[in-house]
């Protein structure tokens, strides 16, 4: 038993500390985050061809997203720094996990989130873990400008991906899929909303490749939603529109840093649809099991769009982040399947449905 708790994961801060900003043991605030798995897809290969497919699955986090990696190590230097609160304005999966981080850490949560625009699993974790959830009638970058201007004048500290710790704890997820894998992989597939998550993971492989971890880099391609793309667009958008919530973002924060890893990296910024995104999502579900949220699915939606576009190479091994799990939104996942049969209780109208 003793072996056994030696080898237990201790969250991103202990186990990859040399390669993060220097904190106190006391200060620590986690939920075990990180170690997410790097999972082979094989049922995709029909469409993709001999491209090695794997789906770095941050769904299975504490809260249920990607999320986790940075507000470990915002809120620990928040509680390090002698703070009481934090803030952030959030599409979601932001407010749920700034909530239970300052709920471990004893501290008060207030979170901004556009009205009408959170998908109902996220909402009740935030709910939940006691945050006090304000709903802004308005978009999410309008209430990203009012936590900004509320941070400038009282006691509370940001932590949307704006604050640099943000980025440092996301970053380990390079770490893990280097890894995991022993190199770095061909291609880095991520969805963009805040653009956050490409500035880390980029970030985060560059200083394996420079401290002699892994030998390459990958190509960081980055997907944002049809009706949310500015980075694409090269300008803001004022009214973003997706069915994928969590990257319905007009003005992302990580503008700068996404295109710094596209450009660096040789990858690319574009855009897939709708239609597109939740082709992947239920792709991913019915052919590898695996429930991600519909954000998620940009990335893949992506890596098919490349795929048909003669951009990948059988042989080439490329990386799909999965950013949320899917039961963050079970709305979009019941109003996209195929709806339960009713029958009676009765023997011959079940396996007439079964199709025997």
């Amino acid at each position: 038993m003793e072996l056994l708790r030696k080898g237990l994961w201790r969250g991103i801060i202990n186990e990859f500390r040399e390669h993060l900003p220097e904190i106190r043991d006391d200060a620590i605030v986690t939920l075990k985050e990180g170690n997410t798995p790097l999972i082979e897809a094989r049922g995709l290969k029909d469409i993709l061809g001999e491209v090695r497919l794997l789906l770095k699955f941050e769904g299975l986090n504490p809260t249920g997203s990607f999320k986790d990696r940075g507000m470990t190590l915002a809120v620990s230097k928040a509680k390090e720094g002698g703070g009481k609160a934090v803030i952030c304005a959030s599409t979601g999966n932001t407010s749920a996990s700034a909530a239970a981080y300052a709920a471990k850490a004893g501290m008060k949560a207030y979170v901004l989130v556009p009205e009408g625009s959170v998908a109902l699993g996220k909402l009740s974790q935030a709910m939940i873990h006691g945050a006090c959830v304000i709903e802004v009638r308005g978009s999410f970058d309008e209430a990203l400008a009012m936590v900004k201007e509320i941070t400038k004048r009282y006691p509370v500290t940001m932590v949307n991906s704006l604050n640099p710790f943000r980025i440092e704890g996301q970053k380990t997820a390079a770490f893990e899929v280097c890894e995991h894998l022993g190199h770095a992989p061909t291609y880095h597939f991520l969805p963009v909303g805040n653009a956050g998550n490409i500035t880390a993971y980029w970030k985060g492989y560059k200083e394996y490749r420079d401290k002699g971890m892994v030998s390459s880099l990958p190509k960081m391609m980055g997907f944002q939603a049809e009706g949310a793309a500015p980075i694409v667009l090269g300008r803001p958008v004022a009214n973003p529109t997706t069915v994928a919530t969590a990257i319905k973002i007009g003005d992302p924060a990580s503008w700068q840093g996404a295109l710094q890893a596209k450009q660096e990296s040789g990858g690319t910024i574009d855009m897939v649809s709708d239609a597109e995104i939740l082709d992947a999502y239920r792709l991913v579900a019915s052919r590898e099991g695996i429930f991600c949220e519909p954000a998620s699915a940009a990335s893949i939606a992506g890596a098919i769009k490349m795929k048909r576009h003669g951009v990948l190479k059988d042989g080439d091994t490329i990386v799909c982040t999965l950013t949320g799990h899917g039961l963050k939104d079970p709305d979009t996942a019941i109003d996209t399947s195929t709806k339960p049969v009713r029958v009676s209780a009765n023997m011959g109208e079940i396996i007439d449905v079964m199709g025997f």
